[in-house]
């Protein structure tokens, strides 16, 4: 036994670090599903079956939100205790948890683990890797606690103490983990979200602060803690605020537009209520998954404008995915240069490395060609899905969104598999994977450099 478990630590030393990541991400998931599938954990005492119970354990770990069954009314206590905690996990990391858990034994963290730290917070340095892992878990606790205890406001006067404070820390973890899950099937009916509170001030700003936190990337939020004035970010942080901004705002501004006579979304509520409405649907279109209007029900050139906020997502470092904020704005910034004639990519008088926009190039294009891909897989498996639907639904769980408008407990079981695959990639990264898949190959082939060759273009 001894000598078996060497040659498995030998193997997963010898592993790259983003192979440990793809396994390791799929071992919390395959451990979820395990216990999701037990019948202790339902209301009914039966058991949801291994493949919706995997779906469940996939979207919580990947902090998706795409669900089968409904939250509140299927699962009981410890069944959403479970959950909770697959997201808890997926949001920080499984090496974030790992870390916290030496740290708290007072165990060293070695070369092998800071890599994989490196690899899971997407660091480009080893230095203070620790002690950015402590900050990241900090921050997380403190923000968390502070969206649980505003939302108790409501939820405590609504629902009573003991289910008003389960309610609150439930919903500020869920929302702070860009996860999109919620208990509010019991209160508005099953896949309702959000609904109920379309113009509550308290729900929509806390849960989209929350959302908004999760989703700008750990770095940021230290960088702005100890530069305290934005002339002192760096040039990251100063690109994630103003993209993320921006991008709220150009969401919301559409979404009030093309909504506001639509009688089934905004075009009753209050001119008030459909500013918070139009708001929070911005927010949480960029991976979180909750709405407080029924997006089936929108105008599809809202969804429209959804899908590309999906598709944008989140920060790097952050509880959310989607091809990020940084990526977005490196190729618009390298595009405004192109057309300025620079030889360079600048902006807040630093230059944009090759590298960098090499890899946004690529990334953009992967993700392209995924939700392509993913788009026309489940209108295969799923027929009955029209392509609008396959398309939201695969942007949505490659972004990690959680949102759906045509259902995701009616999809077959072939296209719960496709949008299970698709939810794995967008949060473990796809750039991840294939280094993951490629790794062996590439250490072998020798560092060649060839000859120039000259195409046309444009």
């Amino acid at each position: 036994m001894k000598s078996l478990l060497k040659k498995i630590m030998s193997y997963i030393n010898s592993m790259h670090p983003a192979q440990i990541m793809v396994i390791g991400f799929a071992a919390v998931i395959l451990l979820g599903a395990i216990i999701l599938n037990l019948p202790i954990v339902t209301q009914s005492g039966e058991s949801v079956g291994f493949i919706n119970a995997l779906f469940t354990a996939t979207s919580a770990v990947c902090v998706t939100g795409l669900v089968v069954v409904d939250t509140a009314t299927y699962w009981n206590h410890l069944g959403q205790i479970i959950i909770i905690t697959l997201i808890q996990v997926g949001g920080l990391g499984f090496m974030t948890i790992a870390t916290m858990f030496a740290l708290l034994t007072k165990k060293k963290i070695n070369l092998r683990e800071r890599l994989l730290i490196q690899e899971s917070l997407n660091q480009k340095d080893l230095s203070g890797l620790v002690k950015l892992t402590r900050y990241v878990i900090l921050i997380t606790f403190l923000i968390e606690g502070i969206g649980a205890i505003l939302l108790s406001f409501t939820f405590i006067p609504q629902f009573g103490l003991g289910r008003g404070v389960w309610y609150s820390i439930f919903h500020a973890i869920s929302a702070f983990c860009n996860a999109g899950f919620d208990l509010m099937g019991s209160v508005s009916g099953p896949f309702t979200s959000l609904i109920s509170y379309v113009d509550n001030f308290m729900i929509v700003i806390t849960i989209s602060m929350l959302i908004i936190l999760g989703g700008i990337g750990f770095p940021v939020m230290l960088d702005v803690i100890n530069a305290k004035k934005f002339s002192k970010l760096n040039m990251h942080s100063k690109i994630v605020i103003i993209t993320s901004g921006i991008l709220i705002v150009i969401g919301t501004t559409l979404i009030f537009i093309v909504e506001f006579n639509n009688k089934n979304t905004l075009g009753t509520l209050s001119m008030p209520g459909k500013f918070l409405a139009a708001l929070f649907q911005s927010v949480a279109a960029r991976t979180a998954g909750f709405n407080t209007i029924d997006l089936p029900l929108l105008h599809e050139s809202s969804l429209f404008i959804m899908m590309i906020l999906m598709f944008i997502g989140a920060s790097p470092a952050s509880t959310g995915s989607g091809i990020k904020t940084t990526t977005l704005a490196t190729l618009l910034i390298t595009v405004k240069c192109f057309i300025s004639g620079k030889s360079d990519i600048e902006v807040f008088e630093r230059r944009i490395s090759s590298s960098t926009i090499t890899k946004a190039v690529g990334i953009f294009f992967i993700a392209v060609s995924l939700v392509v891909l993913g788009t026309l897989a489940l209108s295969l498996t799923d027929p009955g899905f029209t392509l609008v639907e396959c398309g939201f639904e695969i942007v949505s769980a490659i972004a990690t969104v959680g949102s759906s408008i045509g259902g995701s407990p009616n999809l077959t079981a072939m296209g719960k598999i496709v949008v299970m695959i698709a939810m794995f990639i967008g949060r473990v990264g796809s750039l991840t994977i294939f280094i993951a898949l490629l790794s062996k190959g590439a250490r072998k082939k020798p560092p060649v450099r060839y000859p120039e060759g000259k195409i046309i273009v444009g």
